[in-house]
Formats: structure tokens, sequence, C-alpha cells
């Protein structure tokens, strides 16, 4: 026979016995092996950074200006700065699109209504350096296809671009031919073509010419501002990334 003094502890280890039986069902080796924990995934959301653009107003005329820190709605397929051109040389150390600030308001300004109707400006060349001029010259000495640097072309003062449409998603419109293709498909005055062609012509030489710009006969792709027919010829340089 136990004696008294220990079954007062008797019944208190009974009693917590049966309550961790009731809180706390024993698991067989089954339930312990399918018992999965689940824990709540965090997926981080990403943080875009508004870009902000910079301000035409104020600037002079004739100010260079880079077309890219003033819109984002351009595109850009800037052949001479690859061998993708019909010199078939790299002539330009890096890829960027200048103009000068007069040209740059108009190009802005065409480009809303190209956007509009479901386009925007793809460009292919902007403004040229006179030392680039003198780098093609000497590759191709021919004034039917590169201007004589001595006098300088309209791209060296800052004036000229060349110009195609491309679809808001990025599919190029039709015009016909390539850019610098020198032949009579590229000309503007050969009707020669079907009508979609004609038409996308059409609609790029009839809203370049609403803001101020002209276009050369032999090349549906050239549109030079008539207000910088005047400026001088330049030899500004930009920055390439290291």
């Amino acid at each position: 026979m136990k004696p008294k003094h220990l079954l007062p502890l008797l019944l208190v280890s009974l009693s917590i016995a049966c309550k961790e039986n009731k809180t706390t069902p024993k698991l067989n080796d089954v339930q312990k092996d399918t018992i999965t924990i689940k824990q709540d995934t965090v997926v981080a959301t990403p943080v875009v950074k508004e870009i902000k653009y910079k301000s035409l107003t104020g600037l002079a005329d004739t100010t260079f200006v880079r077309i890219a820190d003033f819109s984002g709605d351009f595109a850009y397929d800037l052949r001479y700065a690859t061998a993708n051109n019909f010199l078939k040389e790299k002539v330009y150390n890096c890829p960027e699109c200048y103009t000068r600030a007069k040209t740059a308001k108009a190009l802005l300004a065409a480009n809303a209504d190209f956007m509009k109707l479901g386009y925007r400006i793809k460009f292919f060349d902007c403004y040229r350096p006179n030392s680039v001029q003198y780098k093609m010259w000497k590759i191709v000495p021919n004034p039917q296809y590169v201007a004589n640097p001595k006098k300088g072309s309209i791209h060296n003062k800052g004036g000229a671009v060349d110009i195609t449409l491309e679809t808001l998603d990025g599919v190029e419109v039709d015009m016909g031919t390539d850019f610098d293709f020198f032949g009579k498909k590229a000309y503007h005055d050969n009707t020669n073509l079907p009508e979609e062609i004609l038409a996308n012509r059409k609609l790029l030489k009839g809203t370049m010419e609403k803001h101020g710009f002209w276009s050369i006969r032999t090349e549906w792709w050239h549109y030079n501002l008539s207000a910088m027919s005047n400026a001088k010829v330049a030899n500004f340089k930009w920055d390439c990334p290291e």
C-alpha cells in the first residue's frame, strides 16, 4: 500500500495526462508522413521608375538636343552605327539621335499626329557630324549618294532626318524599299507601286510637310526642316558610353 502523501501527486499526474490526451491527439506514423505546413509566399512587386523627360521650352533653336531625352515615343534603327547600310561600314562610334532644338520640336509635333493614327516615327539617321560626312565621302566619294563634306548637307546642320513609320506594336510599315535603296523604286514620284505602299508614303510625306519638313524626290525616307536650311554646318560630337 502506497504512502498517503504520494496520493495527491498521483492524482495531479493523472489529470495532466488526461488534458494532454484531449488537446493533443497522438499521431500515428502515416499521419506524421502526410502532414504539410503551408507558408505564405511573398511576391515582390517591381517598382516602376517614372522617366522624367526634359522640356524644349526656353532652348535656343540652334541648340543640339538628344531626342530620347524629350520623349519615349520614338523608335530607332540608327544604321550608320552598324555595318547594315549602303557603305557597309560603321561610321558612328555609338548610336544616338541628335537634332537642333527647332527640328526636335517639329518632330515631336509630327509624331503626336502619327500616334493618333497608331504609328510612330522610327529614325534611321539624324544629325551627322561633319567629321562623319568626311568618313562617308572617303568610302563613297560620289555626290549622287553622299554630300561633299566641304559644303556639307542639312544632316550636318541638325535639320534633317532619315525616317520611316512603325506601328505602336513595333511593326515597320512597308514603304516599298529598304532605307538607302538608291533606285527609282524609292522615288516619291514613282506611282508604279502597290496602293498600300503609295498610301504609306503619302501619310509620311503629308504629315511631315504639315510640320515644316520637305522631302527629296529620290528618297522616300529623307526629310529636311525648311527653317534649318540656313543653319551652319556643325561638328558637334556626342559622348559615347565607355
